[in-house]
């Protein structure tokens, strides 16, 4: 499988929640499995199926985890810097009604949409490989939209 870019801040925070998830939040709610199951008939007892839901999730999220970071390219954010947007940088833009973004470039699970933008998603992908003063063509949901490229930092 292709090693995808992840930040090392996001990188940490996986195998933080990894381990959480391991050591902490499974023995627990096997626990609760156990607990339920010591009440007798399972197929009436709400408590038991519930609980069996969360392990499910749990045991879904730490093999989605173990993908993940396994399949990382860990990027120093600290030693990147040029006058390209690339992932990791601090993109000001500006579109055509005058309305300013600055998002950071990042991978997917780090992504929120707003402040932290995608590498894959369709404004990260126009973005990436543009200097400032350059104008990119994004399609959107709602059409297309033209952004120009005001600042590229890395350093905060």
């Amino acid at each position: 499988m292709e090693k995808r870019p992840i930040s090392r801040q996001g990188f940490d925070n996986l195998i933080k929640e990894l381990k959480d998830l391991r050591e902490n939040q499974r023995p627990e709610i096997l626990k609760v499995i156990e607990w339920a199951r010591s009440l007798g008939d399972l197929s009436e007892n709400a408590d038991y199926s519930a609980a069996r839901e969360k392990q499910r999730n749990i045991d879904k999220r730490i093999q989605f985890l173990e993908s993940v970071i396994e399949n990382a390219q860990v990027i120093d954010l600290d030693t990147l810097s040029g006058d390209r947007v690339i992932f990791g940088a601090k993109v000001l833009t500006e579109d055509e009604d005058g309305n300013k973004m600055e998002c950071r470039i990042l991978s997917d699970i780090e992504s929120d949409g707003r402040k932290v933008i995608s590498c894959t998603s369709p404004v990260g992908r126009a973005l990436i490989g543009h200097c400032v003063g350059d104008t990119c063509m994004v399609k959107l949901p709602s059409g297309e939209k033209e952004f120009e490229i005001i600042d590229i930092k890395f350093k905060d």
